[in-house]
């Protein structure tokens, strides 16, 4: 990282300082600054964030753990390529659990939930118009939260919020994409229609839908991002 890009953290924060450099670096890579295949350099990452090289490898560490980066044999620390085997297990659970979320939320969500989703349609709308990235992937994040809210089963949610992170980069780069917001939120109106004739089926249906038309944009975002380069490590 030859430019510096990444934010000094707060230190004046009540958070553990460990929590800070994790979610630092970890936004970085979901955000696109750390591209995939970069290698981090810990003293310069250390002098950025404002902090010592500990938090940085405490981080690094983690970071692996989550798939994020890879650490090869003395030469250091990688962001990590997009495998299609990561995102075909990811996309696999996620299919099936956003299915059984949306068809639950069917038959248990309430009036107000119900309002609450048709205000973030409204809102990534809003955010689609104006082309603001980090605002629409806020409101999808928020969308999908509300269904597993609506669902009542808070094994569920503590399931899919185990791929939390990985599940929002994905959305990122899915979400980039040409096209794929509009058809994105068309897939989401579709969803709550279901929902709100509460109609469990069709409702599981469309998410589960919805999440393989993600994964396939996603797929193809690496597809096209190949053809730039020399191919894409890693991948089966």
């Amino acid at each position: 990282m030859a430019e510096k890009r990444l934010t000094p953290v707060d230190l004046e924060s009540y958070r553990p300082l460990r929590e800070l450099v994790l979610d630092a670096i970890r936004g970085a890579i979901m955000n696109g600054t750390l591209q995939p295949r970069e290698r981090l350099m810990e003293i310069q990452m250390a002098e950025e964030l404002g902090v010592s090289r500990t938090p940085i490898r405490e981080a690094l560490r983690k970071l692996e753990l989550e798939g994020f980066i890879v650490m090869v044999p003395r030469k250091g620390a990688y962001v990590s390529d997009l495998s299609f085997k990561d995102i075909a297990d990811v996309f696999e659970i996620r299919a099936a659990l956003e299915g059984l979320a949306a068809g639950l939320a069917a038959e248990r969500i309430t009036e107000e939930e119900l309002e609450r989703m048709e205000r973030l349609l409204v809102e990534k709308q809003e955010a689609i118009t104006q082309d603001d990235i980090g605002k629409l992937v806020e409101v999808d994040t928020k969308f999908h939260e509300l269904m597993y809210q609506a669902s009542r089963n808070v094994r569920l949610g503590s399931i899919i919020s185990n791929l939390r992170e990985q599940i929002q980069r994905f959305r990122l780069t899915s979400l980039s994409y040409p096209g794929r917001n509009k058809l994105s939120l068309e897939e989401h109106k579709k969803i709550v229609e279901a929902i709100q004739a509460r109609d469990y089926q069709l409702a599981r249906q469309l998410a589960t839908e919805h999440i393989e038309n993600a994964e396939n944009v996603l797929i193809e975002c690496i597809k096209l991002d190949a053809s730039k380069k020399d191919g894409i490590s890693g991948t089966e």
